[in-house]
C-alpha cells in the first residue's frame, strides 16, 4: 500500500467542465471560437461546473480525495488576455479554493489548459513574443490574489500535446516553423512562472505538466530504435530537459536542424532558463507510443487516424504505428499500465524530482441505467492496472507523491464532445440534450472510494 501522506485526488479543466461561456465577464478563448462539429457539444454549458461547484466538490469529497486539480481561465481573470483583472471572477475563485478548504481538499491548480484568450491567438498566439509577457502578467495575477489559499500551482497544461495535436487541441494548424516558435515561447513562459512563484510565494510549489509517454520502436532494427529515441526527444524529452535542466536536448536539436530550423536559447533568455526550475513534475500519462522508421514508400497513415500512434509521422524520422501486444479501447487507443511503470522508472532516473500523475483514465460510452447506475468494470480495471504500476514504480525507489485521475466528472472532450466519458462521476446530458445535468457517482466512483481508504489496490 502506499504511504499515508500519499496524495489522493482527481482532475478536471475549466473550460471543459464550467460552461458560463458568456457569464461574469468571461472573453472567448481558441476553444470556444474553434470551428466544430456541430453534432458534438461545445463549451458554451459544458458540465456546468461553472454554477455547480459546491455540489460538486461536496462529492468529491466523499469519495474521500484529498486534491483536485482545476485550471483556471485566462478569459475570465483577465478577459482581454492583457490589462485589467475581473474582480467578479477573483471573487469566484476564492470562493471555489474556500469550497475546497472546507472539505479538506488541496487544490493544486493549472494556471493554463488550452484555452488561450482568443484576443491573443488573434494577434499570433504563442508564436509571439509578446503572449510571454502576457502569461507573465497572468501568472503575477494569479500568485497575489490566489497564493493565500493555493499551495500546488502547474504551469501550462500538455505543451507538448497541444504543439504535436494542434488541430485536435486547438483547431488550426501550426507551420513547422511556428510550431517551434510557439515551443521556444511556451518554455520562456513556464520559466518565467517559476521564477515568479518562487519569488512571490516561496512556501507554494510549481511543476510543469506535460503528457509523457514512453516511445517504444517497432522492432529491435536499428533503424526503428533510431526512430523510437528521435521521438522520445521530440515528444518527452525536449519540454522536460528545458523545464528541468534549463537545455535544448541534443536529439532533438539535431532533428530541427534537419528539418531546417536552428533553434537556441536566447542569450538574454540565459539566465532565466539556467537559474529557474521546478519543484515537482505533473504527468499526464493515458497509453505508450510505438513508432518505426518510416519506409519510403509508406504513407503517413495506415488507416487508423484516431490511434495515438498512427497520428506521429515524419518523413525521414519516424511513423506511428498500432503496438500488437497491447489492448485497445473502444476509441482505438492501447492500453498499457507496464508503460507508465517503465515511464515513470525513465523519468526518475533523468530528472530525479517528486512526481505527481496529474492525468490518468479512460474514455468510453458510458450508460445511464433507468435507476441512475453506471456499471463501468472497464475504467475499474484501466485504473487498477494503472495503480498497480504506480505502486511497483514506488517501490522501485521512484517518488510518486500523488495520483488524481482524469477526470472527477465528466466533461466535454477537446475534439469529442460529451460521449467520451472519462468521469468518476456521471453527468446526466447529450450531445445537444442538457437534460438536468445531474450528477450520479459511477461505479468507478465508489471503488476509487474504497482504494482511497485502503490507501491502494491488490497486487
Amino acid at each position: 500500500m502506499l504511504a499515508k501522506d500519499f496524495c489522493w485526488g482527481a482532475s478536471l479543466s475549466a473550460h471543459q467542465t464550467e460552461g458560463a461561456a458568456t457569464e461574469d465577464g468571461k472573453s472567448p478563448s481558441v476553444q470556444d471560437c474553434r470551428v466544430r462539429d456541430d453534432q458534438i457539444a461545445d463549451f458554451t454549458v459544458a458540465s456546468d461546473h461553472y454554477h455547480r461547484y459546491r455540489e460538486d466538490i461536496k462529492l468529491l469529497a466523499g469519495l474521500g480525495i484529498k486534491a483536485l486539480r482545476i485550471s483556471l481561465p485566462w478569459t475570465r481573470i483577465i478577459p482581454a488576455g492583457v490589462g485589467a483583472t475581473n474582480p467578479s471572477a477573483i471573487a469566484h475563485y476564492r470562493d471555489v479554493f474556500a469550497t475546497m478548504h472546507a472539505y479538506k481538499i488541496e487544490p493544486m491548480v493549472t494556471m493554463y489548459h488550452f484555452d488561450l484568450p482568443q484576443n491573443l491567438q488573434d494577434q499570433g498566439g504563442w508564436t509571439q513574443r509578446q503572449t510571454v509577457d502576457a502569461y507573465a502578467r497572468y501568472a503575477r495575477v494569479l500568485f497575489e490574489n490566489f497564493g493565500d489559499q493555493v499551495k500546488y500551482w502547474l504551469t501550462i497544461n500538455e505543451p507538448n500535446i497541444m504543439l504535436l495535436a494542434d488541430q485536435k487541441i486547438l483547431g488550426f494548424t501550426y507551420t513547422h516553423q511556428e510550431r517551434y516558435q510557439a515551443f521556444y515561447h511556451l518554455m520562456i513562459a513556464e520559466k518565467k512562472a517559476f521564477a515568479l512563484c518562487h519569488q512571490l510565494l516561496p512556501q507554494a510549489q510549481i511543476g510543469p505538466v506535460p503528457n509523457i509517454s514512453y516511445v517504444y520502436p517497432g522492432s529491435a532494427a536499428p533503424q526503428d530504435i533510431r526512430a523510437a529515441e528521435y521521438f522520445n526527444a521530440v515528444r518527452n524529452w525536449a519540454y522536460l530537459d528545458f523545464s528541468v535542466q534549463g537545455r535544448l536536448n541534443p536529439l532533438f536539436q539535431n532533428y530541427l536542424r534537419q528539418t531546417g530550423i536552428d533553434l537556441q536559447i536566447l542569450p538574454e533568455d540565459q539566465e532565466l532558463v539556467t537559474t529557474n526550475f521546478p519543484d515537482f513534475l505533473g504527468i499526464n500519462y493515458y497509453t505508450s507510443v510505438t513508432v518505426e522508421y518510416p519506409k519510403q514508400d509508406q504513407d503517413r497513415l495506415s488507416g487508423v487516424s484516431d490511434q495515438q500512434s498512427e497520428d506521429v509521422y515524419e518523413k525521414g524520422f519516424y511513423k506511428g504505428l498500432t503496438n500488437p501486444y497491447l489492448q485497445k479501447n473502444d476509441f482505438n487507443w492501447t492500453i498499457d499500465p507496464l508503460g507508465l511503470q517503465t515511464t515513470l522508472e525513465v523519468i526518475n532516473d533523468r530528472y530525479q524530482l517528486p512526481i505527481y500523475i496529474t492525468e490518468n483514465g479512460l474514455g468510453a460510452y458510458d450508460e445511464l441505467t433507468a435507476d441512475h447506475q453506471v456499471h463501468d468494470p472497464y475504467r475499474i480495471d484501466y485504473l487498477k492496472q494503472h495503480l498497480q504500476s504506480i505502486q511497483q514504480a514506488v517501490a522501485s525507489g521512484v517518488p510518486v507523491k500523488g495520483y488524481l485521475p482524469w477526470s472527477a466528472l465528466d466533461l466535454v472532450s477537446v475534439h469529442e464532445g460529451m460521449r467520451k466519458r472519462y468521469g468518476l462521476i456521471y453527468v446526466d446530458r447529450t450531445e445537444q440534450d442538457l437534460k438536468d445535468l445531474a450528477r450520479y457517482p459511477k461505479d468507478s466512483y465508489y471503488w476509487y472510494q474504497q482504494v482511497i481508504a485502503k490507501r491502494g489496490v491488490d497486487e
